[in-house]
């Protein structure tokens, strides 16, 4: 079937597919042709929106066959990581969703429950699943529901501490509970013939149990042979079983465990999730999947099997995007430059590797980079150990997942004065991920946090400089943020007051405009058009935001008018800051601060959503020329603070 006979009638049985009940009355040939056609409607819709494909072709029968042996959305489906949810939607009514998928007015990459009533977590933060599911499960079996939940975790989920933390208790619980493992990150044997489904099956069979539990019984009754007689049995059973699966990497949990199943088996997957909701306990379905499994680009990508690609090409499974120069390889190759220099560098990442460039350090200096899994916290306090062992690390991670580890960068780290750098990046808004993944929230959470150091830097000159700094610091930890994408040409400051640059400046100091990171290119084009009304601009980059320069409070001083306009939440931002600053060096001139407010914005893409926000040079500009136009110049009025229309949060 070609791509376009694919995208006009999404194939023949596809088409027919409205909800689950559609998949329940299909045949075994008939969900084998479904499986192939849910394929080729993937890599067409996406090869145009970008998103996750390999995930996603990974888990096609699983998903099929978890929704015919389960009765969403009565029976809650919860997945872990939401990018792996694609094959769930298609499933339950939203075909025509792709067309749009992670666009303005589309389908979100992640389950939403905006869109359907079978959604139910739309945190897209991996290892949270168990812990959603452990509370479901109480709160059903506590109102008296027959309700199953099944959590689908997988693609490196189970490498978080939540994940542990939730089984321990799910296992002490007890309840009705469903946790399919996708394992896609290695290799195992097929599961092979009847003898392991038998065993499997006899596993989860809650007369077996018992006959266990009264043969247990009898034996412990009788002197001296009975209890040795009883381990001897019991042991001779999970040999056979251990021959038979050797990969029962959950058997010590408490929970029941099946598998390893072929995750691309229908019906070998239905019936391992039937066995394991008849059981009425809490169940492991170990299932062994391939990453971008049917589309040979996907899996010959060695890197990531086309993780999450932008527009591809469906032939070849390249981008069609032109190359360009990002800011993780900028950072990427301004580490390596380092570490050359400096051998107490070494490098740290929660499972992103490629996406935040640490893998360009690993491919020159291997023994010296850690990827601790998704782990973020671990990752933080281990990278206090290394510091305390005297190395310089420098852990990279996602802005918006560096918010999980709170807590370890601030006394773990912090309050130990340790030299950590942790580089941000998709700091801002990123825009196609959704709310979730938008970085806005580390220049206002990680503000507070005493002795931390926070650098902003706005191109790909002012990133080198900044990491070098960042990674000379030897009195506690810093963080460097800078947003996805392109690299825009380099912004040279005119001249450096402190560690702050002037990037603008004219006669007249009408208003002093602090553009923070990549808003800069922004700042000069906001100083372009009030200089058309006759206004005179100062921008300054402050570079390091956290603390507050000194000097930054002094140029304040000695204009009208303050404008900051930054990437991050208003409410702690970097102008909250310098409006704290500038009143306690009793510094009355009156400050704007513009950014994002603090709300759970859609998707989109970064320009629509900095515009909804108003966040651009024409509406900045607009601002402050009202603003400025409004003051009377012999008597300053105090601070006020403009409040964007969607932002209704008091200062």
């Amino acid at each position: 079937m070609s791509v376009d006979e694919d995208t006009a009638n999404h194939g023949r049985l596809l088409g027919t597919v409205r909800g689950p009940q559609d998949v329940k009355r299909m045949t075994g040939e008939q969900l084998d042709i479904l499986a192939a056609e849910i394929r080729d409607f993937l890599i067409a819709k996406v090869s145009r929106t970008g998103g996750h494909v390999g995930p996603n072709l990974g888990v096609v029968e699983l998903t099929l066959a978890m929704h015919r042996v389960f009765d969403s959305p009565r029976d809650r489906l919860l997945f872990d990581t939401g990018h792996q949810s694609y094959v769930h939607k298609i499933i339950t009514g939203r075909q025509d969703g792709f067309d749009k998928l992670r666009q303005r007015g589309g389908l979100s990459g992640y389950p939403s429950q905006a869109e359907s009533e079978h959604d139910l977590i739309e945190n897209s933060h991996a290892s949270t699943a168990l812990s959603y599911a452990d509370g479901l499960a109480k709160a059903y079996a506590l109102r008296g529901e027959q309700r199953s939940v099944v959590a689908v975790v997988g693609d490196g989920a189970l490498t978080g501490g939540m994940c542990w933390e939730a089984l321990n208790n799910i296992a002490t619980a007890g309840n009705r509970l469903v946790i399919v493992v996708n394992d896609n990150g290695r290799s195992y044997s097929p599961t092979i013939g009847g003898l392991a489904d038998h065993l499997s099956s006899l596993r989860l069979n809650p007369g077996y149990e018992k006959v266990l539990d009264t043969v247990k019984d009898a034996l412990g009754n009788t002197p001296f042979v009975g209890k040795p007689m009883y381990e001897v049995l019991h042991a001779v059973k999970k040999g056979i079983k251990d021959a038979v699966a050797p990969q029962a990497m959950f058997e010590d949990l408490g929970i029941k465990y099946v598998g390893p199943v072929d995750g691309h088996d229908i019906a070998a997957v239905e019936s391992a999730l039937r066995a394991a909701k008849n059981f009425g306990g809490p169940v492991i379905v170990h299932a062994v999947t391939r990453k971008g499994y049917g589309y040979r680009p996907a899996e010959e990508d060695e890197a990531d099997c086309l993780h999450g690609p932008g527009a591809f090409d469906v032939e070849t499974g390249k981008l069609l995007a032109a190359p360009s120069v990002k800011w993780t390889q900028v950072f990427a190759d301004e580490l390596v430059a380092i570490a050359d220099e400096r051998p107490d560098v070494v490098g740290i990442t929660a499972a992103m590797a490629e996406p935040t460039g640490i893998a360009t350090l690993a491919r020159k200096h291997p023994h010296r980079v850690y990827d601790v899994g998704i782990a973020e916290q671990h990752a933080a306090t281990s990278a206090a150990g290394l510091a305390m062992g005297g190395l310089h690390p420098v852990v990279a991670v996602y802005a918006t997942f560096l918010n999980r580890a709170f807590d370890q960068v601030l006394l773990d780290v912090a309050m130990h004065k340790l030299p950590v750098t942790f580089v941000l990046d998709r700091a801002g808004i990123t825009g196609p991920d959704g709310p979730s993944h938008y970085g806005i929230w580390d220049m206002s959470v990680f503000g507070v946090v005493p002795g931390l150091r926070i650098a902003a830097p706005r191109d790909s000159a002012s990133l080198r400089e900044e990491l070098r700094e960042a990674i000379a610091v030897d009195d506690g930890p810093t963080i460097v943020r800078f947003p996805t994408g392109t690299v825009a040409a380099d912004l040279p400051a005119i001249r450096r007051v402190g560690p702050v640059d002037v990037l603008a400046e004219s006669a007249r100091t009408d208003v002093l405009l602090v553009a923070v990171g990549s808003f800069g290119l922004l700042g000069m084009e906001v100083a372009s058009r009030l200089a058309e009304q006759g206004y005179g601009v100062t921008v300054v980059d402050p570079r390091w935001v956290r603390p507050v320069p000194a000097e930054l409070v002094e140029l304040a001083a000695g204009h009208r008018l303050v404008v900051s306009v930054e990437d991050g939440v208003r409410i702690g931002g970097v102008g909250d800051a310098l409006g704290q600053a500038m009143r306690d060096a009793d510094v009355r001139v009156p400050l704007r601060d513009l950014g994002v407010p603090a709300d759970w914005h859609p998707h989109g893409t970064r320009a629509q959503i900095l515009a909804d926000l108003r966040l651009t040079a024409q509406d900045v500009a607009r601002d402050v020329t009202g603003w400025i136009s409004g003051l009377d110049g012999d008597a300053p009025s105090v601070e006020t603070v403009r409040l964007p229309a969607s932002d209704t949060t008091p200062n």
